[in-house]
């Protein structure tokens, strides 16, 4: 199977937003400011009226004078007190040699038989474009052919680009769209580039900076959705309406192939290819950020639009055999009177008759999760289905085959107690990588055999000393009786408690599993700290009903999660509250900001990054009308305004309240979580004189990095704070 030209599952939604839309077309009341009259409540908010800001909102004006001013004060304050610390430059060096390092493993795309990578490091600040041959990469220290390298690019252009990845048609992969934005946006402009020339198609195919993407139908003709106009594009600020464009005519000619409504989160084309050249093409309409409907344009994306009849939650994963092979997020029912099938389940049905009536073939089962599984990636080669199942956060391999209309299966031996995840598989052959790591173990990258044997291909150096460091897993009992499980990482002879940092997501159903981090080991680990991630609701780890547990009013669980989690460090010892710190980013940054507003006695430090903290104007902001879905309709339920107004961190700091130490990270490029968020309490918290460190990173987009040393840059400062609050405060106590 070739990809999906737009990943369809609510992770990668996440690459695209950040965490759905208004129901309905009734207009946003715009004057909705931070402050309503009816939010008055908040001695914090009170006191920042009296400071004569009545909304806040100058600080939403994203290149706005003012809040760019502010920005830099508090950059200058916060770099001159970290900085400065002698730890610092150690540190920075040490991030920046793992991040830059040329021994680590070049993750690679199989395409037409080659292996193609994208590459950064000290002398390729924007990257390499290259590529090898399976037999070079099998070495070890494989040869390369640059194709594009986005460094000359950058400098001949004078842009600051940064690579946002390709889609190219095969079967040759001569014709390619690259994605390129200006200095780490999700809004990026798409170019044709001809791969065998090695140059931009002179005339060729070229979409202006937009969210949007693009799908080859052939070497002549695109399927494109794009937001270049106001009228073609939703409230989260994404396209809802999918183009035929051909070669020669200029973008405003493009035929519309399907439209949506301005209230969907979005609609997207797609191409679905599979072994034997057979190619279908999908529209897809995400109505909300957990619902949608799959549109098949037949007859080479020219013909009348047909609904798929798969569940309004669902995923498709791979084809395979003829079988379209998707997940779903909800139980379903599909035929009266016949099976239900549950949330998490795989299933496939026949893309043939599927594409031909319209109607819904027979459902065939592939797998279905026990209530502490879930489905992790999933891809085809030629002969084989390979799937990765997470059994209690702990990952195994299965291969799938499809035979007499029924699935089997068959596990691949692979190291126990790890995170396993299918780097790329190649569905003409019997190609496909697999990446393999732990909290303490360096990734190794195999590759997987005809034989299903794994057969170790690369592996990463070790960037940190584990000799004596443990890792285990335990669980906390959230307020609701429900077992969370965590995993801490420690030095197994540590004499009581230690300097902790607490980790957790806790949203969209995206699961964290144990991972391999030299930054951390190196910074944190080897330095004496311990490390926490906790596996709270809200996640994907025991699949959808673990993330729908949740959703919107019942987001108080996944607080009383991580608080739970945070009570069990603390009552059998393992840390203190003031040695606690806790971190998280995006949607785990609105988590981190409810802790420090509802429990700020659980923490010595608190990390917030790129974070949600606004939630009474979240889904007037940038691509916040998406995710309603999830955390709730504020201009349309009162229950969930009312829930929401009292989670939200900017609502809910105290005048006089006692808050632990916080460090506020975001970005000026963010156009997925507005930097307003990371403002708004920053300057409350200035304007109150509660301790407080704010970094603005005026490139690099939700990453908050737009290069390694950006990267670099900013985990050493994290670092350098939490050894601050943690370690030297705790030390000059005793």
């Amino acid at each position: 199977m070739r990809r999906w030209g737009f990943s369809l599952t609510a992770a990668a939604i996440i690459g695209l937003a950040a965490c759905s839309p208004n129901e309905g077309d009734a207009p946003v009341d715009q004057t909705d400011g931070l402050i309503a009259e009816e939010d008055l409540s908040g001695q914090a908010l009170n006191a920042a009226i009296q400071a004569g800001d009545e909304h806040l909102e100058w600080l939403e004006e994203v290149e706005g004078e003012d809040a760019l001013g502010f920005a830099r004060l508090q950059n200058e304050r916060a770099l001159g007190l970290l900085q400065s610390d002698p730890r610092y430059q150690v540190l920075y060096d040490q991030a920046l040699e793992v991040l830059e390092s040329t021994d680590r493993i070049p993750y690679v795309a199989v395409r037409g038989g080659e292996l193609w990578n994208f590459w950064r490091d000290g002398q390729n600040i924007h990257g390499l474009w290259r590529k090898t041959s399976v037999e070079s990469y099998a070495t070890g220290s494989p040869e390369w052919d640059v194709v594009l390298d986005v460094d000359a690019l950058a400098a001949e252009e004078e842009k600051n680009w940064v690579w946002g990845g390709s889609t190219c048609l095969g079967p040759d992969y001569r014709h390619c769209i690259l994605t390129l934005s200006d200095g780490g946006s999700d809004a990026a402009v798409r170019r044709e580039f001809d791969t065998e020339t090695r140059t931009f198609v002179e005339d060729g195919f070229v979409i202006p900076q937009t969210k949007g993407s693009a799908a080859w139908v052939d070497e002549n003709t695109l399927l494109i959705a794009t937001s270049l106009e106001a009228d073609e594009t939703t409230t989260s600020g994404y396209p809802f309406v999918v183009k035929r464009w051909t070669r020669g005519t200029p973008i405003e000619d493009a035929v519309t192939v399907y439209s949506g409504r301005a209230a969907d989160v979005g609609v997207w084309p797609a191409r679905f290819e599979q072994a034997d050249g057979t190619a279908y093409f999908i529209a897809i309409q995400r109505e909300s950020f957990f619902e949608g409907v799959y549109w098949l344009l037949p007859e080479a994306a020219t013909g009348e639009p047909i609904a798929l009849p798969l569940p309004r939650k669902s995923t498709p994963q791979a084809l395979f055999d003829g079988q379209l092979v998707f997940s779903t997020e909800e139980d379903w029912a599909p035929i009266e009177d016949g099976p239900t099938y549950p949330a998490g389940a795989v299933l496939s049905i026949d893309m043939a008759a599927l594409a031909e009536t319209g109607e819904l073939p027979e459902v065939k089962t592939v797998f279905v999760p026990d209530s502490r599984q879930s489905v992790g990636s999933v891809a085809a080669t030629a002969n084989h289905l390979l799937m990765v199942i997470n059994d209690n956060v702990v990952s195994h391999l299965e291969a799938f085959t499809y035979s007499g209309g029924a699935w089997t299966s068959q596990p691949v031996e692979a190291p126990e107690n790890a995170s396993i995840s299918i780097v790329t598989a190649d569905d003409q052959s019997d190609l496909a990588y697999v990446n393999v790591s732990g909290f303490l173990t360096p990734e190794t990258l195999y590759r997987v055999s005809a034989e299903l044997t794994l057969e170790p291909a690369m592996s990463a150096p070790a960037w940190f000393d584990a000799e004596g460091m443990v890792v285990e897993q335990r669980q906390a009992r959230s307020g609701d009786g429900t077992m969370i499980p965590y995993f801490i990482v420690r030095r197994e002879d540590a004499a009581g408690p230690q300097p902790t940092l607490l980790y957790a997501y806790g949203g969209f159903q995206v699961s964290l599993t144990p991972s391999y981090s030299g930054v951390r080991g190196r910074l944190w680990l080897e330095n004496g700290g311990t490390y926490v991630l906790a596996n709270i609701r809200g996640g994907g780890e025991f699949g959808p009903a673990w993330h729908q547990a949740g959703l919107r009013t019942n987001r108080q669980r996944i607080f009383d999660d991580l608080i739970a989690v945070a009570e069990d460090l603390i009552h059998t010892g393992e840390t203190t509250p003031a040695q606690l710190g806790v971190m998280g980013g995006s949607n785990g940054g609105l988590l981190t900001g409810v802790m420090y507003t509802q429990r700020p006695d659980l923490w010595g430090a608190v990390i917030s990054q790129v974070p949600l903290l606004d939630m009474m104007r979240f889904h007037l902001l940038l691509a916040g009308a998406s995710w309603q879905d999830e955390y709730g309709f504020p201009d349309e339920n009162e229950d969930e305004r009312n829930f929401l107004r009292a989670i939200s961190p900017v609502h809910n700091v105290e005048t006089d309240g006692d808050y632990p130490p916080i460090f506020i990270l975001t970005s000026t490029k963010d156009d997925r979580v507005h930097p307003g968020h990371a403002r708004k309490l920053a300057f409350l918290l200035d304007q109150l004189g509660h301790e407080m460190l704010y970094y603005e990173n005026i490139e690099g987009g939700h990453s908050a990095a737009a290069n390694l040393r950006e990267a670099a840059k900013r985990q050493s400062l994290e670092y350098v704070f939490l050894m601050q609050t943690l370690m030297d405060r705790v030390e000059g106590e005793n």
